[in-house]
């Protein structure tokens, strides 16, 4: 059973910083990648980054320069740092694992709130 736990969400102003967490059961090295999603109120999820085991970095084109990625595999954890934050930000940030077989877990999400 995969578990992804999220944290590290909260209400920040308009360019602040935030880091979010997601701490794995087990070993992230089973995944094929890992990243983050968000949903909006009213909108449809979407990904923001992804990182593959090899290391290469996807992001979606409303947060490059300002999301990065990243992982500590001996604390099976990845993180989203997020900078310069706007309000059309504010989501719902979720985990999420990708393995060999192509099942993609989710876990329960952490709320951002951005205010202006």
């Amino acid at each position: 059973q995969v578990q992804l736990v999220e944290s590290g969400g909260g209400l920040v102003q308009a360019g602040g910083s935030l880091r979010l967490s997601c701490a794995a059961s087990g070993s992230i090295f089973r995944f094929n990648a890992m990243g983050w999603g968000r949903q909006a109120p009213g909108k449809q999820r979407e990904l923001v980054a992804t990182e593959t085991s090899g290391g290469s970095t996807v992001y979606a084109d409303s947060v490059k320069g300002r999301f990065t990625i990243s992982r500590d595999n001996a604390k099976n954890t990845v993180y989203l740092q997020i900078n310069s934050l706007k309000p059309e930000d504010t989501a719902v940030y979720y985990c999420n694992a990708e393995d060999y077989s192509g099942m993609r877990y989710w876990g329960k999400g952490t709320l951002v709130t951005v205010s202006s």
